[in-house]
């Protein structure tokens, strides 16, 4: 008897979908057969998702999207005991990264492309100004040593950045990092047809670093967010310490997991005060049901690692 785990891969795609409805239906067929959860956004512009499933699924899900048309998809693959998602969800939208502008072309202009293992080098130069391209709750649980933080809330702010911190920066070397790769590959591209002549991202992300640069090599400072259950990873890709406030849905450090604002599933440090007495009154109810499941064996957050007769 072994004890199987779950795979997580997670995947974009800047390529034009033309039936997305079709693309759509397809995909959500596939994933609910194979019990595969998680997200997957579709757009005329191409796909981005992380989803979860018994590794021949994963495999399967790959196959089914290369022969749609979708053969370099930059997968990155993590493995848990436990499925980190919930549910699924397929959701069609204007854009698969929201950055709302038309001066952008990522399926056929991007940034020059770092190779993990060329990266330190790279960004160490003294010539480089390092860009962390996340937003600042991502950026303040963990980046790069020497980077900048643009201190954006959302990713359509980086326009705005750029206009008004960079504009006399276009002749000079740009290095940027985002998770997975995908916000840099649109931003990139938006940056080349604005003047920016050196413009350079991590390939695969963060997450690609992570998981091929040894914890004694690396230049990593703190821990990355991850869009699903686990919240955050570390070096190595090894499990982070963040935990999710599920009233708010922002990450929480060890520190702030101690705070007398914190209470858990009701509030944190974050949105403490700003719940309304209606919500805060439903979280209060739900934490007591989930306390009465747990009592009866009937709660867990997650499905547990599967088990396989040999």
């Amino acid at each position: 008897m072994i004890y199987s785990k779950f795979t997580i891969v997670t995947f974009y795609q800047f390529k034009k979908i033309h039936e997305i409805l079709k693309f759509k239906n397809t995909l959500s067929h596939f994933c609910k057969f194979n019990k595969i959860k998680g997200t997957i956004i579709l757009a005329k512009e191409g796909i981005n998702g992380t989803i979860a499933g018994m590794p021949n699924s994963i495999k399967e899900f790959e196959n089914l999207i290369i022969k749609m048309g979708l053969n370099d998809h930059n997968p990155k693959y993590s493995y848990l005991k436990y499925m980190p998602f919930f549910r699924l969800k397929v959701r069609e939208k204007k854009e698969i990264v929201t950055l709302r502008t038309k001066i952008v072309d990522p399926e056929s202009i991007t940034g020059n492309k770092i190779k993990p293992d060329q990266w330190n080098q790279f960004i160490t130069k003294d010539d480089t100004i390092l860009i962390d391209v996340r937003n600042d709750f991502e950026v303040k649980m963990g980046t790069f040593k020497g980077s900048v933080n643009p201190n954006t809330k959302s990713f359509t702010e980086f326009k705005a950045y750029l206009k008004n911190n960079l504009e006399d920066a276009k002749n000079k070397k740009i290095a940027m990092f985002c998770t997975g790769g995908i916000r840099c590959e649109k931003i990139s591209s938006y940056m080349i047809k604005k003047g920016f002549r050196d413009v350079n991202q991590l390939y695969g992300g963060i997450l690609n670093y992570l998981e091929n640069t040894p914890n004694t090599k690396s230049l990593w400072d703190g821990e990355c967010f991850v869009f699903d259950n686990r919240v955050s990873v570390q070096n190595e890709l090894k499990d982070g310490t963040f935990k999710l406030c599920h009233a708010c849905r922002h990450p929480l450090s060890k520190k702030q997991l101690k705070s007398k604002k914190y209470s858990k599933g009701v509030s944190c440090p974050n949105c403490y005060g700003k719940i309304s007495d209606s919500k805060k009154s439903s979280l209060i109810d739900r934490n007591k049901q989930i306390a009465v499941a747990k009592k009866k064996g009937l709660y867990s957050p997650y499905i547990k690692q599967t088990v396989i007769d040999v």
